[in-house]
């Protein structure tokens, strides 16, 4: 049975890393003394040991040992040993192209399905989906595919933002970049915002947060879905 904690990011203004989340994390990974993490998407380009130290900082607050994957010499055994999975945010290609490149992301995904606890922020989240193709981060490099572990049926785009009331800003929104994509793709789209993040117990999808979600689907007018609905594509 799927166990995920899907959020839009890692942290909210005001607050340290995964401090809003702590609550559900503690419940989430109650079995879990150690866990694995995913350091790949690299945030600003630091190394997969400062990464993984911020990871084991935020952690420490409940009392939970990380232990990032680089540090293993056989990354598919490491996770298939894994009693819980963390990916941390970034960029999106480059996590997506390591994946593939370490040949890690059929493991992960099954391990997945096997019912291990799972959390992913951001770039993280956006490998649940279906493909990366809404991701918001530039290409700086160029995975083997854009296809990812479809662990949920549709798209995730991290950091959604609402048009400004009054700006002067004249470029797209992402909703305007989302009509793009779905004028050659069919593949439903959820613009998680600051804040927010999705339950995933086995095949159900639960909103989570103190905010609405953005459902965009082809050829339809987006809806808002209320926190603590199902999610249904």
């Amino acid at each position: 049975m799927k166990k995920m904690i899907i959020a839009s990011t890692s942290t909210v203004y005001g607050s340290g890393y995964l401090e809003y989340l702590l609550p559900v994390l503690r419940v989430h990974f109650k079995d879990v003394k150690k866990i694995l993490f995913i350091p790949y998407a690299r945030p600003g380009g630091i190394s997969y040991d400062e990464y993984t130290a911020i990871a084991k900082k935020g952690f420490s607050n409940i009392f939970i040992d990380v232990i990032g994957l680089h540090e293993f010499k056989n990354p598919v055994e490491a996770i298939l040993n894994a009693d819980g999975i963390f990916v941390g945010g970034g960029n999106t290609f480059e996590l997506v192209n390591r994946l593939y490149k370490n040949n890690v992301l059929k493991a992960l995904k099954g391990k997945i399905e096997e019912g291990a606890p799972y959390l992913g922020t951001s770039a993280g989240s956006n490998i649940c989906g279906v493909s990366m193709m809404n991701t918001n981060d530039m290409p700086i490099v160029y995975p083997p595919s854009f296809k990812t572990m479809a662990c949920i049926p549709f798209n995730i785009n991290a950091h959604y933002l609402d048009p400004i009331k009054g700006s002067t800003h004249m470029g797209e929104t992402r909703e305007t970049r989302i009509k793009e994509y779905h004028v050659f793709n069919d593949t439903a789209v959820l613009g998680l915002r600051e804040g927010s993040w999705l339950e995933v117990l086995a095949d159900k999808i639960y909103l989570r947060g103190n905010h609405t979600a953005r459902l965009f689907q082809q050829n339809k007018k987006p809806i808002e879905i209320e926190s603590g609905v199902e999610v249904v594509v």
